[in-house]
């Protein structure tokens, strides 16, 4: 790392992220638009929490966190942390497209997705080596849904997974906060998950709001269960992102 004075520059430097709103404004349209822009959101909220030194500083002196900790030789985790941020990369970028994609749902865009990656390349913070990848993916398929779903990524994010997901679980028993690799994990894990608990959720919706829920095979007809024995039939409307 870079040196001055003795010291490493990066030790110098105030922990208290800031941000000029283009996360901000990226999580605003993902909630609008209901794409689960996991990964963003998370960055844009530990920068929140990053802000509240004070609080933090005074929080250490009185939460604890886990205890015996072993000491982890670096030089063994750089490969690890490497295939972690590679495959959170992925995600960001997969999530990224996902919102670009419902956006010109909305508004009737036609998006070569492509040569958005292409112009990103030329000269942009988020430039990567894999965007030329991503322009392959969406040359090979022009209606691709998803980055994850490119042979390319998939073989990337399977590649790097094992590692992705030992160095989280050693960031949780360490006591290291990880939120956006974090979510970027869950997401992937959601994502790939042909059945989530939600049903469970939709159930409680009902139960306590009259939401009304949808039964499988059954199309858009929407149902009300009277779990408790009273109130009856009486249902609430049903919002949809």
């Amino acid at each position: 790392g870079f040196k001055a004075d003795g010291n490493y520059v990066v030790d110098t430097v105030l922990d208290k992220a800031g941000q000029k709103g283009t996360g901000k404004w990226t999580g605003i349209n993902a909630l609008e638009y209901g794409i689960p822009l996991t990964l963003i959101g998370e960055a844009v909220f530990a920068r929140c929490l990053s802000a509240l030194k004070e609080e933090r500083v005074k929080a250490s002196k009185i939460l604890n966190g886990p205890v015996d900790t072993p000491n982890l030789p670096s030089e063994e985790w750089v490969a690890p942390l490497g295939d972690a941020l590679y495959a959170a990369k992925i995600v960001s970028y997969a999530q990224g497209y996902m919102l670009m994609r419902a956006a010109a749902n909305e508004f009737g865009w036609s998006l070569n997705y492509g040569a958005i990656a292409q112009m990103w390349r030329g000269g942009c913070i988020i430039r990567s080596a894999f965007l030329d990848n991503i322009k392959d993916a969406f040359d090979k398929d022009p209606e691709l849904t998803n980055l994850l779903l490119d042979d390319f990524f998939k073989a990337a994010i399977a590649k790097a997974q094992p590692n992705w997901r030992k160095v989280l679980a050693v960031g949780i028993t360490q006591g290291v906060a990880m939120p956006a690799m974090t979510s970027a994990l869950c997401f992937y894990d959601g994502y790939r998950s042909e059945v989530m608990p939600h049903n469970l959720l939709q159930a409680q919706r009902d139960y306590f709001g009259a939401h009304t829920y949808q039964r499988l095979g059954e199309g858009d007809k929407r149902f009300h269960t009277n779990w408790t024995g009273t109130g009856g039939a009486v249902s609430s409307s049903s919002y949809e992102v």
